[in-house]
């Protein structure tokens, strides 16, 4: 069985600009920097710096492991709270996208239980374009 090709769009948002609604799940691109090598020297120590796109989910209150409150951030599974670019933060959240609805489905974005495997086998039966 040979599975369609399924292309998506992906708007990215400027989190300068606006955020999205509390617990809605992102695809957020992150910017910040690795930790130093304990041998670097310089520049080098402050470690590199990246840019990347982690899925995560964005809400207007959220509670750390240690009780530490959080006001529009965004999380990730591991409970890792990155605010939006420009505040005080390590890790900062430059950019959103709404993740793309699951292969085949037209509005969907999660399935659980039963509708499982009928969900995948649309996915799979999928003609471009449809």
């Amino acid at each position: 069985m040979e599975m369609v090709n399924l292309d998506t769009v992906v708007t990215w948002v400027d989190a300068r600009d606006r955020l999205p609604r509390s617990g809605m799940p992102v695809a957020a691109a992150i910017t910040g920097r690795y930790p130093a090598d304990g041998d670097a020297e310089g520049d080098a120590a402050l470690g590199e710096e990246f840019w990347l796109v982690r899925p995560m989910y964005f809400t207007s209150l959220h509670f750390g492991a240690d009780g530490t409150e959080h006001r529009d951030c965004f999380v990730d599974s591991d409970g890792v709270v990155r605010l939006p670019y420009g505040l005080d933060s390590a890790e900062t959240v430059t950019h959103w996208a709404e993740l793309p609805t699951l292969p085949g489905e037209m509005t969907t974005r999660a399935v659980l239980g039963e509708g499982v495997q009928a969900a995948l086998r649309r996915a799979w039966s999928a003609q471009p374009g449809t």
